[in-house]
């Protein structure tokens, strides 16, 4: 084997060859896998030709001995005069194979060898993104038992609301992230190859390799080949025989119709679930940035002993995990439009100005997920949760979320809801333009000295309900239930 390019530094490499994802993504994505599914895909081919009495098992036997003789110098050599990345990699391939170089590709057309194995790509693509995700989910179900209970000040439009509690917040990523679960699972299952269906998706050259069109007499020599067998059978069913029997050595399934390529729309389908995928993790790390700013300051993300901040100013621990997330998921977000466009502007039976770009945008939206899933990851095992900030919030604004039990309560005893309410709108209004001001939070005892309130309820009753560290619902209950779930649903070992 000649030795393969060397590309270093010196060059532009793109982030995604050393920087971001994990080295099994990047060598399922590297060009050397992708020979290596083309040489096994010609091979199912030139088996099920064998079967059909089409080559021999000598010409079978010479290409499965070379499959794994990747020589991407010489192929490169060959296509930078050629012009013809595939056909290139055919002719290094032929001349590895003195026996069986002159039958590589025998009827196919170039996406009969490159779809298939782009589908193979993403489908052991997305057997990684969901072991990740599955990961990713079980490390949430731990963080949320671990927090249940615990009472903290929920945000509604990035103003202080009532409580909610820690392991109910982190419950609702989880679920975002469930969603996703199934929609890439669901996907997963439902992948499809071109199959081997030719130039424009008719068959037609198959049906004439296995002589279901008129052929003139005596078209291959005698004795030298094996005997038929059933895959030549009749009608259109023998080159559908034909094609399962392939799609059936690589274990994938085919569309059942198709022109040059497999529908676009596939790839759209996994890039929009990848892009959604991205947004949950966004919002996850961008909701723990807001929560890490020191006038919050009740989140952190793990930051290591010798990390550095910042160049220049040295006290700073920056949310940098949280903040790659949501750089790279706002890349994500664009790509699932390329890929609309390359199903939309498949003209006819194919155009090739889709080629390119899938060159860098399938590969690319892997690797970002697989990176968005690692860091993920680490935010979620290392989150770091401030009690003293998160009792400082509830001290500050608790009061104000509870004056809704306080109205509640009184309501029940007979108060008019719309009177007081007005009631408690003017307090807290007072209340809240001297906490602005830094002075103490004087709210309660406005509320429970006010005859308005007290002829329904005695001050000591008012000032328990206006305590909001305990009106959290059933929230504790519902974010171990779904914990709980996640265990159960989620699949015990690898996938």
């Amino acid at each position: 084997m000649s030795d393969e390019p060397i590309y270093t530094h010196d060059t532009y490499l793109s982030p995604f060859t050393w920087r971001y994802g994990s080295a099994e993504m990047r060598r399922l994505w590297g060009e050397t896998h992708k020979r290596r599914l083309w040489r096994r895909i010609w091979v199912a081919l030139a088996e099920a030709e064998q079967a059909a009495g089409l080559v021999t098992a000598e010409q079978v036997a010479d290409l499965r001995d070379h499959v794994e003789d990747i020589d991407l110098a010489r192929a490169q050599q060959i296509e930078a005069e050629i012009h013809h990345d595939l056909m290139a990699e055919v002719r290094a391939y032929a001349e590895q194979c003195p026996a069986g170089g002159g039958i590589i590709h025998l009827g196919a057309t170039s996406m009969d060898v490159e779809d298939n194995a782009d589908a193979l790509r993403v489908r052991d693509a997305l057997n990684l993104v969901l072991a990740g995700l599955r990961q990713l989910l079980l490390a949430f179900a731990r963080q949320i038992e671990c927090w249940a209970d615990t009472p903290t000040l929920a945000f509604t439009h990035l103003q202080p609301a009532e409580p909610t509690t820690t392991g109910y917040r982190l419950a609702q990523y989880a679920q975002d992230l469930w969603i996703d679960w199934q929609d890439l699972s669901w996907l997963r299952a439902g992948l499809r190859g071109k199959g081997f269906k030719g130039a424009v998706g008719t068959s037609a050259s198959y049906a004439q390799l296995l002589d279901l069109t008129p052929q003139p007499p005596s078209h291959v020599g005698k004795g030298e080949l094996n005997p038929p067998l059933p895959l030549q059978g009749g009608g259109a069913g023998g080159v559908g025989d034909f094609e399962s029997h392939i799609m059936s050595v690589l274990g994938l399934d085919a569309f059942p119709v198709t022109t040059q390529t497999y529908p676009r729309k596939q790839d759209y389908r996994v890039l929009a679930a990848l892009a959604g995928l991205g947004g949950s993790l966004y919002k996850f790390a961008f909701d723990l940035r807001v929560l890490q700013s020191p006038p919050i300051g009740e989140w952190a993300e793990p930051f290591g002993s010798q990390q550095v901040g910042s160049s220049a100013m040295p006290f700073k621990r920056n949310p940098v995990n949280a903040e790659n997330i949501d750089s790279l998921a706002r890349l994500l977000a664009a790509l699932p439009r390329v890929a609309w466009d390359n199903a939309a502007h498949s003209l006819l039976e194919r155009t090739l100005d889709d080629s390119a770009n899938r060159r860098s945008i399938l590969p690319e939206a892997f690797l970002m997920a697989d990176e968005l899933l690692r860091r993920g990851f680490r935010l979620i095992e290392g989150l770091t949760i401030n009690p003293d900030a998160t009792a400082r919030l509830l001290a500050n604004y608790g009061v104000f979320a509870a004056t809704e039990r306080l109205l509640m309560e009184c309501v029940k005893r007979g108060a008019d809801r719309q009177a007081l309410h007005e009631v408690i709108r003017a307090h807290a209004l007072v209340a809240w333009a001297r906490v602005q001001a830094g002075q103490p939070n004087p709210l309660a005892d406005l509320l429970c000295t006010d005859p308005r309130i007290t002829c329904y309820a005695s001050p000591e009753a008012a000032h328990a309900w206006l305590d909001a560290t305990d009106y959290i619902g059933d929230a504790p209950t519902r974010a171990r239930q779904f914990a709980t779930m996640l265990r159960e649903q989620l699949p015990k070992g690898s996938l």
